[in-house]
């Protein structure tokens, strides 16, 4: 199964390949930037889905996902961007341009993971989406989907930045500061109707939360949120 990785700084396409590899074995397929990709796939390469670096010059990660979406034969191509922290407003606007999400440098493996096993292998996953119809949280919030969309993308952010927090409270030993946290990311799924995910993050013992188990945890929300996003485009709603 063929993954295409297009970024300009050969370091963080090397990163992101060695990551993309030790998920499982994928045949990676490497761009330099953005021009390059739309020259392979013009020539017919047909990645199952794509990590593309947001700035680059020649053709940026924007408008190789704007000329992807208006391609017959691409446009169902799951498109991953990757991004700096500072760039949540061109986030938002890329979600709305039909991106099925983004990782942030510097990467994490986890975030790597959570997008080749919903798109790639989700039935092997054992993971199972439980989350209110897309529609009825439209109504029930009284916005609309371009709205929801930004909703979800900014609480995709929220959950990654999340990750690292608790991993440095649960190694700090602050189990409140983490129990904490892990109540508003509760909140956030209650709020977009998320029932499964907030159900796992209401899973935790009592006892001491072990950062493995976090992490695995807020794995399955971003899987939920992606999927999520993911109805709602396709419904339309």
């Amino acid at each position: 199964m063929k993954v295409l990785v297009v970024d300009d700084d050969v370091v963080s396409r090397m990163v992101l390949m060695h990551l993309i590899d030790s998920c499982g074995s994928f045949d990676i397929v490497e761009a330099e930037d953005g021009a390059d990709a739309w020259q392979q796939l013009e020539d017919g390469l047909r990645p199952a889905i794509c990590f593309c670096d947001l700035r680059m010059p020649r053709l940026s990660g924007i408008e190789l996902l704007q000329r992807v979406k208006a391609h017959a034969e691409l446009n169902s191509m799951p498109f991953v961007l990757v991004t700096s922290a500072n760039d949540k407003d061109t986030v938002q606007e890329a979600t709305k341009a039909g991106a099925a999400g983004y990782i942030v440098k510097p990467f994490q493996a986890e975030q790597v993971r959570v997008h080749l096993v919903d798109f790639l292998d989700q039935a092997a996953s054992g993971y199972e989406h439980l989350a209110e119809a897309p529609a009825d949280t439209l109504r029930r919030l009284g916005i609309n989907a371009e709205r929801l969309l930004v909703y979800l993308s900014g609480f995709q952010n929220q959950l990654t930045a999340a990750a690292t927090d608790l991993e440095t409270a649960l190694a700090k030993g602050d189990q409140q500061d983490a129990r904490t946290r892990i109540e508003r990311l509760h909140a956030g799924c209650v709020t977009l109707g998320l029932h499964g995910a907030a159900a796992e993050l209401k899973s935790f013992a009592p006892d001491r939360l072990s950062n493995e188990e976090v992490q695995a945890v807020l794995a399955d929300v971003v899987r939920a949120v992606i999927h999520q996003a993911g109805l709602v485009r396709q419904d339309g709603v």
